[in-house]
């Protein structure tokens, strides 16, 4: 039996524990196409940094900060398993390599495609980027509204979470944390 099918009769058992047939015709076949998609939203478990890296890591000279911006993220709150959405930004001082555009955004979703806390996550970009590239520093800025705020508990439609964290130059360096924030607009 895969993980799939696993899944599935889970979900059909759950299915049936709110009170709904899933036979009906709206629901048949959702126990299977909620497994798929829980195992596409939580593929960050079966991937590898060196996987999403793939030895994009390149020697340069340059050592100003390099900045991607307004990354988007997905993930699913690991206390309700409801979806959190918003935008991340990732900057970094090289110190003789730097890396591959876009491995910025899919180190990013890989941390993020598993169940999480907005604070984790942001600490595990950071780290990620810090130890596959060697930078003098690394800031991580998210920027997300929680399902499980919006749709239960607090009822509270227009918050905005915000985490920070910062290593190495941006920690130690006004400087660079200001020059950061600024550029990302916050």
């Amino acid at each position: 039996m895969t993980e799939t099918d696993s899944s599935a009769k889970h979900y059909r058992a759950l299915l049936q524990s709110v009170g709904e047939d899933p036979d009906r015709e709206g629901l048949r076949g959702t126990p299977e196409r909620a497994a798929a998609a829980l195992q596409y939203l939580t593929r960050g478990y079966r991937q590898s940094l060196d996987e999403i890296v793939n030895d994009a890591i390149f020697e340069s000279d340059n050592d100003q900060m390099v900045i991607v911006k307004d990354i988007e993220v997905y993930s699913l709150c690991e206390h309700h398993i409801l979806p959190f959405i918003g935008k991340c930004h990732i900057a970094y001082l090289p110190a003789g390599r730097v890396l591959g555009l876009s491995k910025l955004a899919r180190i990013a979703d890989m941390y993020a495609r598993r169940l999480q806390i907005q604070e984790n996550l942001t600490d595990q970009i950071a780290g990620a980027v810090e130890s596959i590239t060697g930078a003098r520093g690394v800031g991580v800025i998210i920027e997300a509204k929680h399902l499980c705020m919006m749709m239960r508990g607090a009822h509270k439609q227009n918050s905005v979470m915000k985490t920070s964290t910062m290593l190495g130059g941006f920690r130690t360096d006004h400087r660079t944390r200001a020059e950061f924030l600024t550029l990302v607009g916050d």
